[in-house]
């Protein structure tokens, strides 16, 4: 009989990514990579094999964390003479000195998926953070509709009430037509099951919707199955990504090939806008929270913000081509971010001067739009 060699702990870990909203959070990895991997739209885990970190490894993370955080209080934050003699490769104690320094309030745990691992698991390394960090007020993570819809409500309850509060799903669409097209491993009732489950265990949901996904062809039905997708759900939150095209990314070759033709960001405007005319009954928090969306300031709760963020979204398309043009660029290159920007000479002047230098015109511009938003993804 062959003895199974038992993983040796190699130190902290921290995976690549992390929502914008979890910046002040401690990172935690439990697995590597993701275990689907087969999404047409995102390379980051391309070639890269997936696997669970064994619980102790996971717990002897928290430990390094909680050696740290105490020196660093011990020592009322300034770098403590222990951490002199550490190796400039020591994630723990950097990862400490920041999570210290935000007030130890939030924590993340990463990668793509980790609700993938068993339930007992999982509650075990959340009562282990909440007994070495009562500070902490909210636990989130990543997970996959598919991994969701197959724990049970009882699990999922556990998980709640071990201090789990907050879960990010990439929906990107409601469409179960483009979720096959993009590989995505489920289809629009999968999302809802899960949503719908991960909100009766009394669980934040954050749910991002991808505009432009499905490109000019399946525009309508994205916004469309999207809108009734999320009103059967109800997430807390409705996170914009925008779609970004990338040569490295699978779907880069459907595009190639004619499957899709590719969306600019006047025809993702318009999926955002009827996806918030289409929203009924919903409760959620709409939050345009990453760079690449065009429109960062349309953003609040339903009902209330409604007509505002519809009012914002008209505004814009009821602008002539020179002036969405002008914007455009203006919010690409930083220059702007209301679309009051477009009224300040000094920006205008500095938006009109890069369009002048680099000959952008509209002919060329949905293409140079998309090469910088591709420093950014």
């Amino acid at each position: 009989m062959v003895k199974k060699v038992e993983a040796v702990y190699d130190g902290y870990e921290i995976g690549p990514i992390r929502p914008p909203s979890e910046a002040r959070s401690l990172l935690l990895r439990l697995t590597r990579n993701c275990p689907w991997n087969r999404c047409k739209f995102c390379y980051l885990y391309k070639n890269k094999k997936f696997s669970v970190r064994p619980v102790e490894h996971v717990l002897q993370d928290i430990d390094q964390i909680k050696k740290w955080t105490d020196e660093l209080s011990r020592s009322q934050g300034q770098i403590p003479s222990l951490a002199l003699e550490q190796s400039r490769d020591d994630y723990a104690f950097y990862m400490a000195q920041e999570w210290y320094a935000s007030g130890m309030k939030s924590v993340f745990l990463q990668d793509a998926n980790s609700l993938i691992i068993k339930p007992e698991k999982m509650v075990e390394i959340l009562q282990y953070l909440r007994k070495n960090f009562p500070s902490i007020e909210r636990i989130t993570t990543y997970g996959r509709s598919q991994t969701l819809a197959k724990i049970s409500d009882e699990n999922m309850a556990a998980l709640a009430a071990a201090g789990l509060n907050r879960i990010h799903v990439g929906m990107e669409t409601g469409s179960t037509r483009i979720l096959e097209l993009i590989k995505k491993g489920v289809d629009k009732e999968g999302h809802i099951i899960a949503g719908q489950k991960v909100k009766r265990a009394g669980i934040e949901l954050s749910e991002y919707f991808m505009p432009g996904i499905g490109g000019k062809e399946y525009s309508h039905e994205n916004a469309a199955e999207t809108a009734d997708a999320l009103n059967q759900i109800n997430p807390d939150f409705i996170r914009i990504r925008t779609f970004a095209m990338r040569q490295r990314i699978e779907l880069f070759e459907d595009y190639q090939n004619g499957v899709f033709t590719r969306t600019n960001d006047i025809d993702m405007v318009k999926e955002l806008l009827y996806v918030i005319k289409h929203l009924e009954g919903v409760t959620s928090y709409l939050i345009s929270d990453h760079m690449i969306n065009l429109l960062q300031e349309v953003e609040g709760k339903f009902p209330e913000d409604k007509e505002r963020m519809i009012q914002i979204i008209e505004k814009f398309l009821a602008l002539d081509t020179k002036e969405q043009n002008i914007f455009r660029i203006g919010r690409r290159t930083g220059r702007m971010f209301y679309l009051n920007d477009l009224y300040d000479p000094f920006k205008r002047k500095q938006v009109e001067k890069i369009m002048e230098t680099h000959n952008i015109n509209e002919s060329n511009i949905d293409e140079i739009c998309d090469e910088i938003i591709k420093r950014f993804v």
